[in-house]
């Protein structure tokens, strides 16, 4: 970094450490200033430690800089007393705060959950139809009233008879294939069905209805 650049390096490490008034390291220095070089920064700190601008502390490899204590108006126990009440009563108060902040937000959260008035109105009238649509519907069930036509439950009928007798066709047409391989078979009708994988109308107990 050019050295008209890193102008000023001095005085602006001593206003900050004078402004935040705790102990840096010169890294810490230069990634919090950010506005000049690493080695100005150090050979900045180095010189005010010189000429007695800031105090210097060791501890161990580790040096840290800090802002000359004598340059601040001392500050007697009662003052330490009167401001350490004050800090507590300032944190009360802003545990009081943040509590209420959570009461609020729950509040909030309620309400943005719930359903809006719009949408509960839509939805109420919505039920009260099929309510009402039910309520029709289990009226004529229980006056026994007609609810097919004698059209309708012929077809009905029908297509059952259509389908009880495909299903004892077919049944039939089964039968006669699994008699015609026990002819030639070794062992009983039983281990053939459970070798070939058909279940019977028997295994489930059931049977073709009468039409």
């Amino acid at each position: 970094m050019s050295k008209s650049k890193d102008a000023g390096v001095g005085e602006a490490i001593e206003a900050y450490l004078n402004r935040q008034n705790r102990p840096y390291s010169a890294v810490d220095i230069f990634n919090n200033l950010k506005d000049f070089g690493k080695t100005a920064v150090v050979k900045a700190c180095e010189s005010l430690v010189e000429q007695n601008r800031i105090k210097e502390k060791v501890y161990g490899k580790q040096k840290v800089y800090v802002a000359d204590q004598s340059k601040f108006p001392d500050v007697n126990d009662n003052e330490i007393k009167l401001m350490d009440s004050e800090i507590v009563d300032l944190t009360e108060k802003v545990n009081s705060k943040l509590d209420k902040v959570k009461a609020l937000e729950t509040v909030l959260k309620t309400f943005t959950s719930a359903v809006s008035t719009k949408d509960a109105i839509q939805q109420l009238s919505q039920v009260t139809t099929e309510c009402e649509k039910y309520k029709a519907k289990l009226k004529i069930l229980s006056e026994g009233q007609v609810l097919i036509s004698a059209q309708d439950k012929e077809t009905v009928y029908k297509g059952r008879e259509k389908y009880v007798k495909e299903w004892r066709k077919r049944k039939r047409i089964s039968n006669d294939i699994v008699n015609a391989i026990l002819e030639g078979y070794p062992k009983s009708k039983k281990e053939l069905l459970e070798t070939i994988g058909i279940e019977t109308d028997e295994d489930i107990g059931v049977s073709p209805p009468k039409i």
